[in-house]
C-alpha cells in the first residue's frame, strides 16, 4: 500500500534558553520536543517525529536549523506552517516550511553549517547582552585572536577542541573562522565570529571559543594555541565558553551554492 505520507522540511529559528537542549529528552524540556508535539497537535497523529541537521546543546539558539518531518495533511503547506506556529512556544518558531523529496535528511544530505558566537567587551556586564552573548571583560587584542583562528582553516584533526557525534573520525573541514567588531551604536563594543565547517564535533565550536579568548587576554600564544590544536588532546586547550552565545545560522545543501 502506497504511504500516504509527505515529507516536509523547514527552517527552524529558536531561543534555547529555557531549553535542555534541541534533541529530546524524556522528562525534560527541548526544542525538539516541542516541535513535535506542535506537530501532534496540528496532524492529529498520535506521534510525530522529526530530524534535524543538527543537535543543539543546553542553551544554545539557532536562526537556521533545518528539520524535516513526514505527515498526512490534506490542506495548502501555508496552511500547516501557521497551524504549527500557532502551536509552538513563543521562543521557537518556524520560519518556513515547504515539500521535500521522501529520502531528504537534514543532517545527512547537509554539506556545511555555519555557526555565529557572540561575545562583548564591556567593564560591567549587560544583563540584556547577556541572554544571547558571553561578557569577556573589558578588551580582548582581537587580531592576536584573527591570527589564530586562521589556523583552523582546512582539513585537520580536531580533537582538541571536541568528541565526535558518531563513530571515531574527528578530522573536519573548515571553510571559515573570522571575527569582525559591530560597527553600530547599538552593538558597541560587541565581536561577532562565524565558523563555516563541513560538519562539528560536539561542543567544538565553544572549546574554540574558550581558547581564542584566552588567547585574546595574552595568557595563551599563537604558538601555544596551535600546538595545544595539533596535540588532537582535549586536555591542552581552554575552557569551554557558554552556550548562551552560539547561534546555528545556516545548514548549506548541494542544490545551494557553498559560503564562500
Amino acid at each position: 500500500m502506497k504511504n500516504s505520507k509527505q515529507r516536509y522540511r523547514g527552517i527552524l529559528a529558536y531561543d534555547g534558553t529555557n531549553y535542555f537542549g534541541f534533541q529530546r529528552i524524556p522528562g525534560r524540556r527541548t526544542v525538539q520536543g516541542a516541535l513535535e508535539n506542535a506537530i501532534a497537535a496540528v496532524t492529529q497523529q498520535h506521534e510525530a517525529q522529526i530530524v534535524a541537521a543538527g543537535r543543539t546543546d543546553a542553551g544554545v539558539h539557532a536562526r537556521g536549523q533545518v528539520i524535516a518531518f513526514d505527515c498526512e495533511w490534506h490542506h495548502q503547506v501555508d496552511d500547516l506552517w501557521r497551524a504549527i506556529n500557532a502551536n509552538l512556544p513563543r521562543d521557537i518558531a518556524l520560519q518556513n516550511l515547504g515539500t521535500a523529496d521522501e529520502n531528504f535528511h537534514p543532517r545527512y544530505d547537509a554539506v556545511s553549517r555555519e555557526y555565529l558566537y557572540q561575545f562583548y567587551t564591556a567593564p560591567i556586564r549587560n544583563p540584556i547582552r547577556d541572554y544571547t552573548a558571553w561578557h569577556v571583560g573589558t578588551t580582548v587584542d582581537l587580531e592576536v585572536m584573527q591570527n589564530a583562528a586562521s589556523l583552523l582553516i582546512g582539513s585537520h584533526d580536531f580533537a582538541s577542541f571536541g568528541q565526535p557525534t558518531i563513530g571515531e573520525i574527528t578530522v573536519r573541514h573548515v571553510m571559515k573562522a573570522e571575527f569582525h567588531r559591530g560597527t553600530q551604536e547599538e552593538t558597541e563594543g560587541m565581536i561577532y565570529f562565524t565558523i563555516i565547517a563541513s560538519a562539528f564535533l560536539k561542543h567544538m565550536v565553544r572549546r574554540i571559543m574558550g581558547t581564542l579568548v584566552r588567547v585574546g587576554h595574552g595568557r595563551l600564544s599563537i604558538e601555544d594555541f596551535e600546538a595545544a590544536f595539533r596535540a588532537a588532546d582535549n586536555t591542552r586547550t581552554g575552557s569551554t565558553a557558554p552556550p548562551r552565545g552560539l547561534i546555528l545560522m545556516h545548514v548549506s545543501y548541494d542544490e545551494e551554492p557553498l559560503p564562500e
